[in-house]
């Protein structure tokens, strides 16, 4: 049997349309206490991936526990990006126990979930568990998560595999959405949060455009 190639993206990757992105306890008391990932970094990563969902006009949901009570208010990074959406507080650890984000989940109507939060082994687990139970298709952010310590992150990271889910990184996630440098539309604003939150890699763009003028596919 003869195997013909197709210039076509598997159907496994993302598109902008095709998923819900759900930012999970964003919280300064989340934050304390997490020892997986610098708080530098996390913070960087969460402001990555909320300017690629706004750039790309992703559906994308806000929850945070106990915000006013405990666990504090989301992270500056997410709020400034999605300053008029709102936050669905719970008291449930596991997200997908909340009727109001669920409710959420069904009025947009995508099987397709992407994860990122505090912590892993709690917050994520819990509703990646519960929606891939319910026959959801389910991926998380793995450098944008964070446990109390790097073995309780890489056990729920492992967890979360086994159970069906995909991992990605936050530079992934913006570049998978993109995909194409001749899509010009939103060549710019990809390129533009690369800069600024994109570690070494927005260094070397920055490096590229000031001393040569270069850029991806000849813009």
């Amino acid at each position: 049997m003869t195997i013909t190639a197709t210039a076509a993206p598997g159907k496994s990757l993302l598109t902008p349309t095709d998923h819900v992105l759900i930012l999970i306890d964003f919280q300064s008391q989340m934050a304390f206490a997490t020892r997986s990932i610098a708080g530098e970094n996390l913070r960087l990563n969460a402001g990555l991936i909320s300017h690629a969902a706004k750039a790309f006009d992703v559906s994308t949901i806000l929850t945070t526990v106990a915000a006013k009570s405990f666990s504090g208010p989301m992270f500056d990074e997410i709020q400034e990006v999605f300053p008029d959406q709102p936050v669905f507080d719970r008291t449930t650890m596991n997200t997908w126990e909340d009727a109001a984000v669920i409710g959420e989940v069904n009025r947009i109507g995508k099987q397709r979930l992407v994860m990122a939060g505090l912590w892993t082994g709690v917050c994520i687990v819990g509703p990646i568990a519960s929606a891939i139970d319910q026959g959801f298709d389910c991926y998380f952010i793995a450098d944008a998560c964070g446990d109390v310590s790097s073995e309780a992150h890489e056990r729920a990271c492992q967890r979360m595999i086994q159970l069906g889910a995909t991992p990605m990184t936050s530079l992934q996630y913006l570049l998978e959405l993109q995909r194409d440098w001749a899509r010009a539309e939103t060549y710019d604003a990809t390129t533009g949060i690369a800069r600024k939150l994109g570690g070494g890699y927005g260094l070397g763009i920055t490096y590229a455009k000031t001393m040569f003028g270069a850029s991806e596919g000849g813009h």
